[in-house]
């Protein structure tokens, strides 16, 4: 008969990449204590890393040895499990736009949820509790320039503006110019001088 450990293991190598666990949802496997004795276990051992308390990832296996699961896959799986809307920073939609040649010294993504600190060995990435406005279309590149902008703040939005526009289709253009609606004031003015402008 298997043992816990080797319970989890083989439910955490039947998942996908940057698949999060907790104990909660390992209860099909064996009792709550049974499940958190096990989980402790395997993370002293290096079969599982601890991405924030409570929340688990099984590192990659390479021919070069373990390394972290892709943060990006990580972060959408908590986001998934906490039900949560997460996207890139401002300042990192920045960096992805041309707009800004700082790379930022540690990944942030910004979060609906409550900000806190994951850990990914020797790495820190931050989820920082933003507005939901700032949250709309998470996955877009209308999005990404929609966050780029609250990033530069008024004084700097429509700088930023003129040299994201050239970057946009027709399509991403009316994209973003429909999240005006849930903007500031200050960046729905800029928006809409785009509108005039077209």
């Amino acid at each position: 008969m298997r043992t816990t450990s080797e319970a989890i293991k083989a439910y955490a190598e039947s998942l996908p990449e940057g698949t999060t666990l907790s104990a909660k949802e390992l209860l099909h496997l064996g009792e709550r204590a049974a499940i958190d004795q096990a989980l402790s276990r395997m993370v002293k051992r290096g079969e599982l890393m601890r991405v924030q308390r409570g929340v688990f990832a099984q590192p990659v296996i390479t021919r070069f040895g373990k390394r972290a699961p892709s943060v990006e896959a990580v972060v959408e799986n908590l986001a998934k499990s906490t039900g949560e809307r997460v996207s890139v920073s401002g300042a990192s939609a920045a960096n992805m736009l041309g707009l800004s040649t700082q790379n930022p010294a540690r990944q942030v993504y910004w979060t609906s949820g409550p900000s806190r600190c994951l850990k990914f060995g020797a790495q820190d990435v931050e989820l920082k509790h933003v507005p939901s406005w700032q949250l709309r279309a998470p996955d877009s590149k209308a999005g990404h320039a929609f966050r780029a902008l609250a990033y530069f703040g008024k004084a700097e939005a429509g700088r930023a503006l003129r040299r994201i526009k050239p970057q946009l289709t027709e399509e991403e253009r009316l994209e973003l110019l429909s999240l005006r609606a849930s903007a500031p004031t200050w960046m729905a003015k800029e928006l809409s001088m785009l509108v005039s402008a077209q």
